[in-house]
């Protein structure tokens, strides 16, 4: 599933193509016809993140609400616009271009009421300026639930994934089973300062880079990673191998039906 800084990337892209210009709207796999008919004509005045929540909001104060779940995809192209591929549930056009929607797990329409429900049931987003990492903490600090769990509950911290829960507890040395009640405060706000800063270059780069100068390929002499997310990071994805600043064995567990990775000599386990 894409993570956060993946949706902000296509809302600033969204804002470039359509922002203050008027949409023409199609469902050509016809499943949200009559919500593009209702889009149809109207100019989208913002778009807008909320940690995996897409949301374009138009003149008439309607909102496009995506969430692209595991297989959605959204992809922009050149106008005139060629006739649709495969199922595409919604198609946006502009003078400026066209983006085609497949496969979302969420795509409806939203009043202004349901829209400030939806920001409001979810967590503070690191990437938004409006974000309160005390609102965060309040949660984290009061339950026996561990960081790892919180860290991907989106009602908590909205917009870190995978990728991003493990390494950010990484990087800052934190047992990812500790339970949240346990964490530090400082420990806390350098999480949060550490997500805020790797999910923007996430955004800048459109990739999760993880490793500190000190420990990319370059600097260390090894071979560049090949993965699917095709970033450079310290322990997702590396169960079995050698840590590259301690050489302990990354190693993985499933948790909520995820599976969680740390490094057992830096990320010592804490008491619990």
């Amino acid at each position: 599933m894409p993570e956060g800084h993946t949706i902000h990337r296509l809302a600033a892209e969204h804002q470039r193509v359509f922002g203050g210009r008027v949409v023409a709207a199609a469902s050509p796999q016809g499943r949200f016809a009559e919500g593009a008919g209702r889009l149809d004509g109207r100019v989208m005045a913002a778009a807008d993140a909320h940690g995996k929540h897409l949301l374009l909001r138009f003149d008439d104060d309607q909102v496009l609400h995506v969430h692209l779940g595991i297989y959605g995809t959204c992809r922009f192209g050149p106008v005139p616009a060629p006739a649709p591929v495969g199922a595409v549930r919604l198609r946006l056009t502009g003078e400026a271009g066209h983006a085609d929607l497949r496969g979302p797990n969420a795509c409806e329409l939203l009043g202004p009421g349901e829209a400030k429900a939806l920001h409001d049931r979810l967590g503070p987003d690191p990437l938004r300026a409006d974000a309160d990492p005390d609102r965060a903490w309040r949660r984290i600090s009061r339950t026996r639930t561990s960081v790892a769990v919180l860290l991907m509950d989106q009602s908590v911290v909205a917009g870190p994934g995978n990728i991003y829960r493990a390494e950010v507890l990484y990087r800052q040395g934190i047992d990812p089973r500790l339970p949240g009640r346990c964490l530090a405060r400082a420990q806390w706000a350098a999480v949060w300062d550490d997500l805020r800063l790797l999910m923007a270059e996430g955004v800048r780069t459109g990739r999760i880079d993880t490793v500190r100068p000190e420990h990319t390929p370059e600097a260390m002499g090894r071979p560049p990673r090949v993965d699917d997310h095709g970033g450079e990071v310290y322990v997702y994805r590396r169960a079995g191998q050698g840590c590259l600043v301690c050489g302990t064995q990354v190693r993985t567990v499933e948790v909520a039906a995820r599976n969680l990775f740390w490094c057992p000599g830096c990320q010592p386990t804490a008491v619990r």
